[in-house]
């Protein structure tokens, strides 16, 4: 029979190793087994401070009040000490999420993130390294993206960052953390360079083949001040908004390669050159690859790619297909590269240029749909405004009525083709006018040919039509990428009104990116298909907790200890390869001196 008793202890054992003295704590409990009691190990510790030493030393001259106790640290010949403690006085505090920042954390080392800005940013006179607080800004955009007032008011005092930066909650202020984002931004070129030396050394990445697209990201606030915020076309749907245009380079696995901010009224077509030669000249020429777009198509950019010995394949605009009707319309030639994609290969007039003719089914249902729900919003609107012409008790302005059809098809462009509109004037109605509306039978018949087909362009002539297909999709990773941007980092919308700190914070981004592709790589090479979002938030729920061990009088011994991770946690750090901490050092109170 076994019986657990009513005391337990605090015991150390000392060890020289390397040349010093280490001091190893455990918790254990006295246990009857029969007639024999025995000592339990219930935790593990670690070492101790000399704080947390010296309160234990006072537990053993006054636990229980038994006069025999007050010698229990007396070495004995073996060399350990025990101290008892009352189990019915334990109590936890101080419970902080810990699993999602230290695994952010640890990304944030693996990357080197932390030595490079100790060298680039140095302390000066400041009570808290600007290093440390760019990777709070950081870390917190990947676990919990919200604004710096956030962070320093709520989000950083629910973590355990505290002990893992040891940067007391009180030293983190929006101040110090708009501050720290000054001092960042100066270094985005030699960030940039030191994440692709870096990436490439954990993951073997090729940059052979590099994929360019550009995107917006729109404001909340009219940023007067601020002259990169203009309007533009929205990709976020929001004309009403001023914003910036965001251009990034990615490898075919997504792994970012570097990005520049443009106006908000920057056309794609005009960043090409500029992106290019700027990759170029801070990574060197290569024979790489150039995938991008139909949005960065124009003749004068191909032109340029072409005549510069560089390698490229592009998307064309929707208007390119009329000139391979004749083609698109043959049914020979055409390969099936995947289920419900067909891809011809065509050779330019020039005879320098291979085209791929692309046919998709989900595509074409999807373009159907598209034009069906344009036509049916301009019909209602054109019988809107005929019933209004013709209820009208007075001379309508013709000029109104042709700016309001034009705001019309503007809105509708998808289908604009398909009607031909006209106001037709006539004196013998009120309004003066008629409006005169048919639909096109030819728009409509190019439609059914051409929904869900689009044209390849490149100068790489040995390349099958599936070899072209295959490696234009992968922009399909810069896409995912601006998705990440903007819902997960939560890059929109844009709340800093300054251009700097609008720089900044796209930074802040791009660094927290770069730690989500990289836990997304070691995922990969784990076999674990989930999110890293997914990962995230599983791990968010292991906390860290304070183990209070009280004296009977008054004092109490602090242990900052990591909560067990359940079993699906457990399987997951084990899948990753990542070993999860037992304790934390609790650090020493906050001086006066130290808050200023």
């Amino acid at each position: 029979m076994l019986h657990i008793g009513t005391k337990m202890y605090l015991r150390h054992t000392t060890r020289r190793k390397d040349g010093k003295t280490h001091t190893y704590w455990q918790l254990v409990r006295s246990v009857r087994v029969g007639r024999k009691v025995i000592q339990q190990t219930v935790a593990h510790l670690g070492e101790l401070d000399a704080q947390g030493r010296a309160r234990a030393k006072a537990l053993a001259r006054a636990i229980l009040g038994e006069p025999e106790q007050s010698d229990l640290f007396t070495p004995p010949a073996e060399g350990e000490d025990v101290v008892p403690v009352r189990l019915h006085r334990i109590r936890l505090e101080r419970g902080r999420t810990f699993g999602d920042v230290w695994l952010g954390w640890t990304l944030w080392r693996a990357l080197r993130l932390d030595a490079l800005l100790e060298r680039l940013c140095p302390e000066g006179r400041e009570a808290v390294p600007w290093a440390t607080m760019a990777a709070v800004l950081v870390l917190a955009r990947l676990c919990e993206p919200s604004s710096e007032l956030h962070i320093a008011e709520d989000w950083y005092r629910r973590t355990a960052l505290e002990d893992l930066l040891a940067l007391p909650a009180p030293l983190v202020n929006d101040d110090r953390l708009y501050r720290a984002l000054d001092r960042l931004l100066p270094h985005k070129p030699a960030l940039e360079q030191h994440l692709v030396a870096r990436l490439g050394e954990l993951f073997a990445l090729d940059y052979d083949l590099l994929l360019y697209d550009v995107t917006s990201t729109y404001f909340e606030g009219q940023a007067v001040a601020n002259p990169l915020a203009q309007r533009g076309h929205s990709r976020d749907h929001r004309p009403d908004c001023v914003q910036v245009c965001l251009a990034l380079v990615v490898t075919r696995e997504g792994m970012p390669l570097g990005y520049e901010v443009f106006p908000g009224n920057r056309t794609d077509v005009t960043t090409v050159e500029e992106i290019v030669e700027t990759m170029e000249a801070r990574y060197g020429l290569a024979q790489r690859i150039w995938v991008m777009d139909r949005g960065m198509t124009s003749e004068d950019n191909v032109a340029w790619l072409r005549e510069s010995g560089r390698r490229y394949l592009v998307g064309t605009p929707k208007s390119e297909l009329r000139k391979w009707a004749r083609q698109i319309a043959e049914s020979r030639d055409w390969e099936a590269v995947r289920d419900g994609i067909e891809a011809k290969r065509c050779v330019g007039p020039d005879g320098e240029e291979t085209f791929v003719l692309i046919r998709s089914v989900e595509r074409r249902e999807k373009e159907q749909a598209i034009h069906a729900r344009f036509a049916r919003r301009i019909e209602a609107a054109l019988a809107r405004l005929d019933r209004r012409i013709q209820h009208a008790r007075r001379p309508l302005d013709r000029g109104r009525l042709e700016r309001q059809l034009g705001r019309l098809l503007a809105r509708n462009s998808r289908a604009a083709g398909r009607y031909a509109i006209d106001l037709v004037s006539d004196p013998s109605v009120p309004a003066g006018v008629r409006l005169v509306w048919t639909a096109r039978p030819e728009w409509d018949d190019w439609a059914r040919w051409s929904e869900g087909c689009y044209v390849l362009r490149s100068n790489i002539p040995d390349w099958s039509a599936e070899e072209l297909w295959r490696t234009y999709v992968q922009l399909t990773e810069a896409e995912a990428a601006f998705r990440i941007h903007k819902s997960d980092l939560s890059l929109r919308p844009i709340w800093h009104q300054r251009a700097d700190r609008v720089q900044a914070h796209i930074l802040v981004c791009f660094l927290a990116y770069v730690l989500w592709k990289t836990l997304e790589q070691w995922q990969r090479r784990a076999g674990l298909g989930q999110s890293p979002r997914t990962i995230l938030d599983e791990l968010h729920r292991i906390q860290s907790t304070d183990v209070v061990l009280p004296t009977t009088d008054g004092r109490e011994l602090r242990l900052r200890c990591v909560v067990r991770p359940d079993p699906a946690q457990a399987a997951l750090l084990d899948r990753l390869g990542l070993d999860i901490p037992q304790r934390l050092r609790v650090p020493p109170p906050l001086t006066q001196t130290a808050a200023v």
